[in-house]
């Protein structure tokens, strides 16, 4: 076992690691958990260098682009003057114990510094996983974090285009009885988790792709299913947003049915084209009881490359 005081294990440790001396990535299985811990590390350093960003973002403004407190508190002042407290014209969200302020700030600091953070510590955790990957799954997984990003942020970005009509639309009810004055916890709460569940809810149909590429979900299903699938697309909508908002819920539910048509569109263009390939290679016409044409001779035991010791080791799980 390396010690941990000694800066030539250390050395060892690194060269171990990098790609010119370990191109295959094989570990032992200590030296798998101080990676986990260097790159779980790095993770979290950037995510508290990011939350301290975002803290001080809450209150600056950076150039032309507003302080991050007046973006989120936009949607609020969204509303008409006369409905909100105090009536005067000004916008500010109540604080209505000493340290809310502070919480709020820091929670929504701490928000956005893992959203501008998110590359780094991403690739801490792909670091990580990536080498015990086949190229193809490389590739695949690359893919999907990528179109994953993409749908995540467009879902925020809805969620966040969506919220002032939702408030307008909740508090025009009882203008004449009631005045809105949102406290700073809850209204940061709410616009949190709104963003959160459409960017998570953007995800469903872009698995139901991945199901479809890797075999498990057939377009003639997903076309059988159609109906009962949007059917729940809508129930699914109504339960996860926060305060049963109906102008949210059909906001989220047509931008998923919209999605997942879209999804059933790409599955019945990669069946139809895997339905190509296999009749190009003749699997169509096989009868059940008929072996597949495989070309493959099994090796013996004189043409196996024999192992080093280090590599049959049996502490190393890659």
């Amino acid at each position: 076992m390396f010690d941990v005081a000694d800066p030539e294990s250390r050395r060892a440790r690194r060269r171990r690691r990098s790609r010119r001396h370990n191109p295959d990535g094989s570990m032992t299985l200590i030296e798998h958990i101080y990676e986990f811990r260097r790159r779980l590390g790095w993770a979290l350093l950037a995510m508290v260098a990011g939350g301290i960003l975002g803290f001080i973002w809450f209150g600056t403004r950076v150039g032309p682009i507003e302080s991050l407190g007046e973006i989120v508190k936009a949607p609020y002042c969204g509303i008409p003057a006369d409905r909100r407290f105090p009536s005067d014209g000004t916008c500010r969200l109540l604080q209505t114990v000493p340290f809310e302020a502070f919480m709020t700030q820091l929670t929504v600091g701490l928000a956005a510094g893992a959203v501008l953070t998110s590359p780094f510590w991403l690739y801490q955790i792909w670091a990580f996983i990536a080498p015990g990957l086949y190229s193809k799954e490389r590739k695949y997984a690359m893919t999907f974090v990528g179109f994953a990003s993409v749908l995540f942020a467009i879902g925020a970005l809805l969620a966040y285009w969506l919220l002032p009509h939702a408030l307008q639309l909740l508090m025009s009810f009882g203008s004449d009885i009631f005045v809105t004055g949102l406290t700073a916890d809850k209204y940061i709460s709410f616009v949190l988790s709104l963003l959160v569940i459409f960017g998570a809810s953007f995800e469903l149909p872009l698995l139901v792709v991945m199901l479809n590429f890797v075999g498990v979900l057939k377009y003639e299903k997903l076309k059988r299913w159609r109906r009962g699938i949007i059917f729940l697309l809508f129930v699914f909508a109504a339960f996860v947003t926060p305060g049963q908002d109906p102008f949210s819920m059909v906001g989220l539910a047509g931008a998923l049915t919209l999605l997942f048509e879209l999804a059933i569109q790409i599955a019945r263009i990669h069946d139809r084209r895997k339905e190509r390939e296999r009749t190009a290679e003749g699997w169509d016409k096989l009868a059940d009881n008929e072996a597949a044409p495989f070309q493959y001779e099994p090796s013996t035991a004189e043409d196996e490359t024999p192992t080093s010791p280090a590599k049959a080791s049996t502490d190393d799980i890659t």
